[in-house]
């Protein structure tokens, strides 16, 4: 019998008012409202949209030791951190293969002076398995790791009008805030947020953290006080193109246990000056050079390169497509690829195998839209 599908606080708001819903990592999620996946896209790169992303998951590492034990499960070193920073990070395996990517705050304990807690967000697909690998990896460490996912809700709220529009209902001035870090305040009265100036669609704006049981009421607050601004509620087509164009990597597409970091061209997030799991293997696929490595293309024939398709170099198979698709932004059809490092770089000509025909394809400089945050 198949596992019944979860649904977030607002699935009933998603069918009220037009969403798709289909299967996603274990959820029933919206993939599109009847506005379509591309005026979604829209919005967002030119005012603002608003995500439910509930399916995703957190956890929280408080202790003595939670410090040296988050530097020794992330690869990305924590200590130079400040309180509030907010900061991408890997999970690995011994072989340097990725358990996750995560997203880690670093936040003041209120329940221990001047000491550290960490909030960590997790991918929905790898909830269950994220905590029980952390906690695995705790026992030598004096620390508790606290799956908080059912508790804490998570909206993403994302576009150049979003840090002003989320402005009007805080007291804090959010604009103050700096890109990859934290803020708490309170909005609608009493709802207590943890605002992240992080997101994963190369726009600016903020992820939301808030008690579950206040979602209707912070999302139909922020749509009713965006809506002269054009801000619309957003589904999953549109935020995997917004993720797309940015080259900001999918698990099970561009990141997987049977790929490391350097690879996939994350090495940004690795601090190979202090010790954690994995790294003596990212080590030596860095000094060694992986021999494979994660490009961008862009269809040269017409076609639609889909995940999974082959990609070929003069005849023979080497590789396939992780993510492909139309980008709206740029109006062209791209796609990500791992092939062997030798033939990575910019300008090559590859072909993309889509049903057991080569469209002739081109390697190119990724990413595909340069992030806010880069600009």
């Amino acid at each position: 019998m198949a596992k019944a599908l979860k649904r977030t606080n607002l699935y009933d708001w998603h069918v009220t008012h037009g969403g798709r819903m289909v299967p996603f990592a274990g959820w029933e999620m919206p993939v599109q409202y009847p506005t379509g996946p591309i005026e979604e896209h829209r919005a967002t790169r030119e005012s603002a949209g608003l995500f439910d992303i509930d399916h995703m998951g957190q956890m929280v590492v408080r202790g003595p030791d939670a410090e040296a034990f988050v530097n020794w499960l992330a690869t990305y070193d924590v200590q130079e951190m400040a309180y509030n920073d907010a900061h991408y990070s890997l999970m690995c395996y011994q072989d340097g293969g990725i358990v996750d990517d995560i997203f880690i705050y670093k936040l003041s304990d209120p329940q221990v002076e001047d000491h550290p807690y960490f909030f960590i967000a997790i991918n929905a697909d790898n909830r269950a398995k994220d905590v029980a690998w952390a906690q695995a990896q705790a026992v030598n460490f004096d620390v508790t790791v606290t799956d908080i996912s059912d508790e804490t809700y998570m909206l993403a709220f994302q576009g150049p009008k979003a840090p002003e529009i989320l402005n009007r209902l805080t007291k804090v001035d959010l604009e103050e805030v700096p890109r990859f870090t934290s803020t708490t305040d309170t909005i609608f009265d009493d709802v207590e947020v943890l605002f992240g100036r992080t997101g994963y669609t190369g726009e600016d704006g903020f992820e939301l953290y808030f008690p579950a049981e206040q979602a209707l009421k912070v999302w139909e607050g922020i749509l009713a006080e965006g809506a002269d601004d054009g801000v619309l509620a957003v589904g999953l087509a549109a935020r995997d193109s917004l993720r797309f164009e940015p080259c900001m990597p999918l698990y099970g597409h561009e990141i997987s246990p049977t790929i490391s970091p350097i690879e996939a061209r994350l090495s940004f997030a690795v601090g190979f000056t202090k010790n954690f799991i994995g790294r003596d293997a990212l080590l030596k696929i860095k000094l060694e050079q992986p021999s494979r490595q994660l490009i961008g293309f862009e269809m040269v024939d017409r076609g639609v390169p889909r995940h999974g398709y082959p990609i070929a170099y003069e005849g023979n198979v080497i590789g396939e497509v992780t993510t492909g698709m139309f980008a709206p932004t740029s109006q062209r059809y791209l796609g990500m690829a791992y092939i062997p490092r030798d033939l990575a770089k910019v300008g090559t000509d590859i072909d993309v195998v889509i049903r057991g025909k080569t469209q002739k394809a081109v390697v190119v400089k990724r990413p595909f839209y340069i992030p806010a945050y880069r600009r």
